[in-house]
């Protein structure tokens, strides 16, 4: 009896294992995060800065799309469509720009946030911008269907600007970054690999523990305002270097 309780629970584990490894490689590297429109770098802009300041960008509520589930749950609270849009706008420009300093942090560069002027008398470094796209896309959709269905997405034109410490500015560089949550499988394909690992049951379970875990990892426009910032960083360490400012850490 214990015998064949133990052999049970073995063949379960095996089970549950290779579930586990052939969902992981599916769900793998499917966020993304791009940059285009890249304006060519000016040959020499001076001094080495002494701060990277890191502004808030500008965005219109109005382009803002919220998920539709996630709607009906702020209006059960309260709310409403226009400020659960001002709500993801502002919460984007908080995420994109502390990201942006965390990121420039890790590589051991000096960035603070800027929600005033800029300091004037000393050379600075500064990103700017603005955001084109914050879509929620569709939680739903994406757990249960994926491959890009209900996939979320942030978007902004970035402006970085060498200001010098007598006040004269010159644009160092410009482009446009873009992040999505990509295209994962959702249950309806993990859930069949699982099954032919050798077990429905265990493949339904650690499907929807794994999208669980990977939708809180990749699927929100947090997440994504978190890929742009990390575009914005490598462009400014990029720079840097061109530059022979400094040399960054990998991040």
């Amino acid at each position: 009896m214990t015998m064949s309780w133990n052999l049970r629970v073995g063949k379960m584990v095996r089970h549950i294992g290779a579930a586990l490894v052939l969902s992981s490689a599916l769900m793998s590297g499917c966020a993304s995060s791009h940059v285009t429109s890249l304006s060519e770098q000016p040959a020499a802009l001076g001094a080495a800065p002494a701060t990277i300041y890191v502004s808030a960008f500008d965005i219109a509520s109005s382009e803002v799309k919220v998920d539709e589930g996630g709607m009906l749950r702020k209006l059960a609270a309260g709310s409403n469509d226009e400020q659960a849009q001002r709500d993801a706008a502002a919460q984007t420009r908080d995420d994109i720009a502390d990201q942006t300093v965390a990121a420039l942090a890790r590589m051991g560069l000096h960035a603070v946030r800027l929600d005033g002027p800029v300091p004037s008398g000393q050379n600075a470094l500064v990103v700017t911008g603005q955001i084109g796209t914050v879509d929620e896309g569709n939680r739903r959709r994406r757990l249960v269907i994926g491959l890009g269905a209900g996939k979320s997405e942030v978007s902004a034109t970035v402006q970085i600007v060498y200001r010098a410490s007598n006040g004269a500015t010159h644009i160092a560089q410009s482009f446009d970054a873009s992040a999505d949550s990509g295209h994962a499988p959702g249950l309806a394909e993990t859930a069949g690999v699982g099954a032919a690992a050798g077990h429905v049951a265990t493949a339904a379970v650690t499907g929807t523990g794994l999208h669980a875990v990977s939708e809180n990892k990749r699927g929100s426009v947090s997440a994504q305002s978190r890929g742009i910032a990390e575009s914005i960083a490598k462009q400014v360490a990029q720079l840097g270097t061109v530059q022979g400012w400094y040399v960054a850490r990998p991040s």
